[in-house]
């Protein structure tokens, strides 16, 4: 499967557990026999500005985050472009499911999720897209940007045992009809990580399913990295969702 990266992602930008050192290194290091690495480009003022406010854009830009956080979005939009034809994972940071149009929070600074989505629609390559969203957190800012687009399903996962949990995913990507199928990928719900709740073969069993939605639609797929902090596990976790993907 194809991955996009760029070294610019292994810089420390901040202080938060998205940015540690090593974090990217420790996915890098179990992938890089598995995989075929794209260069992430980043995404354009315009692509940025269909999904964030002018007024936010100039705060991460004054914050001295533009750059990387630009270099991110872009990557989810290769991955979604790449998606249409063959599964595809950007491996990018900063996340971005908790950025809305105009503010962010929890390590977040651009929907990386919302500008691909957006600019695959705006670019006429979908009619429709679903996002399924298995990070720990609600991804409250892809909610407050996607919900109004008529044209988006989302899906924040809620159960709280591990099989309900899959279930429900389950359910919920046999009602899907959608042109391209976006994951938004946390894997701090891993039972070594800061939810406890899921296994690492769960995120085989979600990347299978939902390659099984998109053949089932005639659609494709791609998923972008959002939390997962526990260096120990995040490898072994991205790899299992990237061959359940390919399976």
């Amino acid at each position: 499967m194809k991955v996009v990266f760029h070294e610019d992602f292994y810089q420390v930008y901040t202080s938060d557990p998205a940015a540690e050192p090593g974090r990217m290194e420790a996915i890098v290091a179990v992938l890089e026999p598995h995989v075929e690495f794209v260069t992430a480009e980043p995404a354009s003022e315009d692509q940025i500005a269909a999904v964030h406010t002018a007024a936010h854009i100039e705060r991460v830009r004054q914050m001295g985050l533009y750059d990387v956080a630009a270099l991110a979005a872009g990557g989810a939009v290769q991955a979604a472009t790449i998606g249409l034809t063959e599964p595809c994972f950007a491996l990018i940071r900063p996340p971005g499911h908790h950025a809305s149009a105009g503010s962010c929070w929890g390590f977040c600074y651009f929907n990386n999720m919302a500008v691909a989505i957006v600019a695959l629609k705006q670019a006429g390559k979908i009619q429709a897209a679903h996002v399924l969203d298995f990070d720990l957190h609600f991804g409250d800012g892809t909610v407050n940007i996607l919900e109004r687009r008529e044209y988006v399903g989302i899906h924040n996962p809620g159960a709280h045992e591990r099989k309900a949990y899959l279930w429900e995913i389950a359910e919920e990507l046999a009602r899907c009809r959608a042109d391209i199928i976006g994951i938004s990928a946390g894997f701090d719900n891993h039972r070594q990580d800061w939810g406890g709740l899921l296994t690492t073969g769960d995120y085989f069993e979600m990347g299978r399913m939902v390659q099984e939605a998109a053949k089932r639609c005639k659609a494709g797929c791609f998923a972008i990295l959002e939390g997962g902090y526990n260096h120990d596990v995040l490898g072994k976790n991205v790899l299992a969702l990237i061959q359940g993907l390919s399976a």
